[in-house]
C-alpha cells in the first residue's frame, strides 16, 4: 500500500485529515518514545473544560462532509472528499488521477488501491478511526487524552487507545468559538506523521448510505 493512503488504517483515519497547527499555549506533553508507558496526566480546569467541549462537539456531529488536503510525511500532497456517518461509517475519495478510495462500513475499513487494482481490509476496531466513528464518543476509559493545547483561536487534543498505544495517535485541531473541526494529524506506528486539513465542512447533512458500501469499481480486474 502506498504511503499516500496507508494512514487510513491508523486513524481515522485511517480516517484522514490532520492539521499542522502546533499549540503554543500551556500544554501537557510527553517526550521521548511516544508509545512507551506514560504516567497519569493531570489537566488544568481549562483543559478539562476543553475536553468536555470537544467530546460534546464530536457527539453532536452525526454526519460530516468536507473537502480535504492531505500532506504525507514525505511532503506529498493529495486532495479529495471525506464523508462520515456515525456510528462506524466513513468514505474517503481521492481526486483524479488517483483512483484510490477508503470505505468504513461499520465493521471493516476497506482500502482500494486503484493502481494495483487490489482491495485490502482491516477490522474497524483495530484502527484509530474507531475513536471518532463510534456511536458514543467518550474521551476517557479506553481512550486516553495525551495532551490538550491552546493558541489564539485554536484548541487541539491528542488521543490514543488506552489498551494499545502502538496503534499510533491522532491530534484533532479545532477552531474555537464556535468549536469546529478544521484538521488533524496522525502519528502512525512507524513514527510517520500525516496531516489533513478540512475545508467546506458541513455537518448534519443527509448522506446516501450506499456510499458506505464497498464495491470493486466496474471494469477492475479483481
Amino acid at each position: 500500500m502506498r504511503r499516500g493512503t496507508r494512514f487510513a488504517f491508523y486513524l481515522l483515519g485511517g480516517m484522514l485529515l490532520g492539521g499542522g497547527i502546533g499549540a503554543t499555549g500551556p500544554m501537557t506533553a510527553w517526550a521521548a518514545d511516544p508509545f512507551a508507558a506514560k504516567p497519569q496526566v493531570t489537566f488544568s480546569p481549562q483543559q478539562r473544560a476543553d475536553i468536555t467541549r470537544i467530546e460534546g462537539y464530536l457527539n453532536g456531529v452525526p454526519t460530516l462532509a468536507a473537502r480535504f488536503l492531505q500532506m504525507a510525511d514525505n511532503g506529498g500532497q493529495t486532495t479529495g472528499t471525506l464523508l462520515i456517518s456515525r456510528p462506524g461509517k466513513m468514505r474517503v475519495d481521492y481526486d483524479p488521477p488517483m483512483k484510490d478510495f477508503i470505505v468504513a462500513d461499520g465493521w471493516f475499513v476497506f482500502h482500494w488501491d486503484g493502481e494495483l487494482e487490489q482491495q485490502s481490509s482491516t477490522p474497524l476496531g483495530s484502527t484509530l478511526a474507531d475513536v471518532i466513528l463510534r456511536e458514543k464518543i467518550k474521551l476517557s476509559g479506553d481512550i486516553t487524552v495525551k495532551s490538550v493545547g491552546r493558541q489564539a483561536g485554536v484548541v487541539e487534543v491528542t488521543l490514543f487507545e488506552s489498551g494499545d498505544a502502538t496503534k499510533g495517535e491522532i491530534t484533532l485541531v479545532f477552531e474555537d468559538r464556535p468549536l469546529i473541526l478544521r484538521s488533524w494529524r496522525v502519528l502512525d506506528a512507524q513514527g510517520l506523521t500525516t496531516k489533513v486539513m478540512l475545508s467546506d465542512v458541513r455537518t448534519g447533512v443527509k448522506l446516501d448510505e450506499d456510499r458506505f458500501v464497498f464495491r470493486v469499481p466496474a471494469g477492475a480486474k479483481q
